[in-house]
This record gives structure tokens, C-alpha cells and sequence, in this order.
């Protein structure tokens, strides 16, 4: 009886240690609780940190993550308001606002991911659908000069107008899914688009339009440079000929000046002395003679012309 008694003291030890390990349960900062007995939720969600108890064995603790979760889809091929299908991957960002009511709408993680499938990818495909590829792409319409140069194509000539833009068309689609995924505890912190792409049927024309449209601006450019260089060039003729005919008249100015002047010279120079004009009229001989006379020369004169004259007086008659 002595030998059984420390067996039995140590086997309701064991069993206390047992009890008060499966009973306690710890945590952590990151983490909230919801405790059940036999499947049912009991109290209210246990969200402050620290060492807490449960009834051993009818109770359980499950946990839930408090920090923010990721969405990640799946690519969907969707068409846009304007026809254009296309390859359309998103992501989200999600976190457990009322952990009770998650737990009895979607029991864990893997039940949330499966609902936001549902719920996010419909929005998805109802907020495409209502908006053109562009609007998807960008949020601000392009500058004015940009916008001129595509005048050329309908297409873009329409959608080139922003009127919503893809930083609104994802606050849609938060808005029109946030209040469905609260009714499952979930608070929808974001959602954006990963990657937008053409599919493949379409890809190749898609290119060869932007390429045609790219050429198109292109050639725009070199016609209007052309055009620029023919009239610098026009330019530039008119500039030198209007500088050739200013510096043909000022020429012509000074050559009259200076045909006035030596007429002036020649006029004073015969209203001199005979003797002096004589002289004057020797020098222009002699210079006329050396201009115009060389030693092959051979010259059949009158002896009654002027030319002859001074030749007359040197040689003798």
C-alpha cells in the first residue's frame, strides 16, 4: 500500500500537468483567437497577447493571423469596352477584421482565398467590361502635342480621352467588393493590376497598327521638317540676294563718286594753262600707246590723226 501510494501521487501529477498544458495556450502578437467547444464558438474573439486558458479537451483555440494578407489571382482573359480582349492579372490585400464572423462564414484562410476568387474576379470582369483598354492602362490623358499626332486613327482618337483612368477603375472595383467581403469578417485593404497584356490572337495586329501609327508620325515629322528646311533655305536665297543687290548699288555708288570725281579732275585739268593741257594730253597718249602698242605690233597710221601726232613731233615728219 506504501509503494502504491507515490505511483498514484505521481500519475495525478502527470495528469494535473497534462490538464494545465492542454489547457493553456499563448498568443502571440501577430495572432487572434477564436475559442470553440465542440465546434461552436464560445466568448468573444481573444485578441490581446499573452498566456491564456481554455477547458481542456471539450475546448480549442483557432487561430487567425492578424496581419495583412495576400490575394493573389489568377490571370483571366476579359474583354474591354472596346472589344479588346485581354490577359488581366491582379493582386490584393486583405486582412481579418472580425475574426468570429470569419470563422463562421469561412472557417480559415484556405476558405477566404476561395471566396475572394469569387468575389474579386467578378468585380474584376464588371469593372473592365464598362471601361476601354486605354483607361485600364493609364490614368491621365496625354499632353496636347502628343495627343494632335494621333489624330490620324479613330480608334486612339477616341480613347485618348481619359475619363476615368486606372487608378479610380481599382477603387471601383475596392468599393463594390468591400462591403461583400466584410459580410465574411475580411476588411479589403487594396487591390491593383499586376499585368495587362494583349492575348496572342490579337498581339501581332495590335503591333502592326502601333507601327503603322508610329510610321505615320513619323513621316508627319520629316514632311514638316521638309518643309522647315525649304523655308530656311527660301530664306537664306532672299537674305543673299538682298545682300548682293545692296553691295551691287553701293558699288555702283562708288563707281559714280569716283567717275565724278575724275571727271571734275579731268574738267580742272583743261580749264588749266595750254601749256598744261598739253601736257595732260601727252601723259594720256603715252598711256594709250603703252596699252595698246607692243614690240610685234605694226601700225598703218594717217599722218593727219591724233594718234600719230606726238609720234610725228618725236620722229620728225
Amino acid at each position: 500500500m506504501n509503494k502504491a501510494k507515490p505511483i498514484v501521487i505521481a500519475a495525478v501529477i502527470l495528469l494535473a500537468a497534462i490538464v494545465v498544458m492542454s489547457s493553456a495556450y499563448i498568443v502571440r502578437e501577430t495572432e487572434q483567437v477564436i475559442i470553440t467547444q465542440f465546434g461552436k464558438p464560445v466568448g468573444d474573439p481573444i485578441v490581446t497577447p499573452g498566456i491564456k486558458f481554455k477547458i481542456p479537451i471539450i475546448q480549442e483555440a483557432n487561430f487567425f493571423d492578424r496581419r495583412f494578407l495576400e490575394w493573389d489571382g489568377d490571370p483571366n482573359q476579359i474583354p474591354t469596352k472596346d472589344k479588346r480582349f485581354i490577359w488581366l492579372d491582379t493582386y490584393a490585400r486583405w486582412r481579418i477584421k472580425d475574426p468570429l464572423l470569419f470563422f463562421q462564414r469561412v472557417r480559415d484562410e484556405r476558405g477566404a482565398q476561395s471566396r475572394l476568387d469569387d468575389i474579386l474576379d467578378g468585380e474584376t470582369r464588371n469593372a473592365v467590361a464598362k471601361h476601354y483598354l486605354v483607361e485600364l492602362v493609364r490614368s491621365t490623358n496625354r499632353t496636347p502635342a502628343l495627343s494632335e499626332e494621333l489624330t490620324g486613327s479613330e480608334v486612339i482618337k477616341e480613347l485618348i480621352k481619359i475619363n476615368f483612368g486606372r487608378e479610380k477603375i481599382t477603387r471601383s472595383i475596392i468599393e463594390a467588393a468591400a462591403p461583400r467581403t466584410l459580410e465574411l469578417g475580411i476588411e479589403l485593404l487594396d487591390l491593383r493590376f499586376k499585368r495587362i497584356n494583349y492575348v496572342e490572337e490579337v498581339q501581332q495586329k495590335i503591333f502592326e497598327r502601333m507601327i503603322t501609327e508610329r510610321q505615320r508620325i513619323a513621316d508627319k515629322f520629316r514632311s514638316e521638317g521638309q518643309g522647315e528646311a525649304s523655308k530656311i533655305l527660301g530664306d537664306k536665297e532672299r537674305e543673299l540676294k538682298k545682300i548682293q543687290s545692296g553691295a551691287y548699288k553701293t558699288a555702283q555708288e562708288i563707281m559714280g563718286k569716283a567717275d565724278a570725281e575724275a571727271t571734275t579732275i579731268y574738267a580742272r585739268a583743261y580749264n588749266q594753262s595750254s601749256e598744261s593741257r598739253e601736257f595732260y594730253r601727252f601723259l594720256k597718249t603715252m598711256e594709250t600707246y603703252k596699252t595698246t602698242l607692243t614690240e610685234k605690233d605694226w601700225l598703218v597710221l594717217s599722218t593727219e590723226g591724233d594718234f600719230f601726232k606726238y609720234l610725228q613731233k618725236q620722229f620728225g615728219k
